[in-house]
């Protein structure tokens, strides 16, 4: 049996509680003092991507209910914590260095692949009107320093 879950949930709009569109908000109390916040989730995420103070209701000890504009501002906003994120993840594991020889500009690249068993990197040569010119499978623990990329572009691409 399959434990997948369904593409989309059913749509829930409760005052503590929303569900739609694979995101979903819900009050819970403020650990840090006596007031309440939010927490929002991503369908098919462990944790949650945001947790927001949230304000009190009219009787200054209950949560405010929700509405649809609160949702959907809560909504960009941990799409873009998403983003920012998935930006620096590949910030991380793709270094690039602009090196010129004989006229033409090249973008040298070390894009490391995590795989769990083969850990690896592969460098790459990008000319100025964007065609790979070489690409070649290197260590992970490949040293990628200028002096090397001109080396290596300098050398004609060849295998490290």
């Amino acid at each position: 049996m399959s434990d997948e879950r369904t593409p989309t949930e059913p749509e829930v709009m409760e005052p503590t509680f929303w569900r739609k569109n694979g995101w979903s908000a819900r009050v819970i109390k403020n650990e840090d003092d006596d007031g309440w916040a939010v927490e929002i989730r991503k369908q098919g995420l462990s944790e949650p991507v945001l947790i927001s103070p949230w304000v009190m209701g009219r009787d200054k000890k209950n949560p405010k209910p929700f509405d649809a504009t609160a949702f959907a501002t809560f909504v960009k906003t941990a799409s873009e914590v998403l983003d920012r994120s998935a930006r620096q993840r590949e910030q991380a594991m793709v270094k690039k260095l602009s090196i010129a020889w004989e006229g033409i500009w090249y973008e040298v690249r070390l894009e490391l692949v995590p795989d769990e068993y083969d850990p690896h990197a592969l460098l790459s040569a990008i000319d100025d009107s964007g065609a790979t010119v070489a690409k070649h499978r290197v260590a992970a623990n490949y040293k990628f320093t200028r002096d090397v990329a001109n080396q290596w572009v300098r050398g004609g691409f060849s295998e490290p």
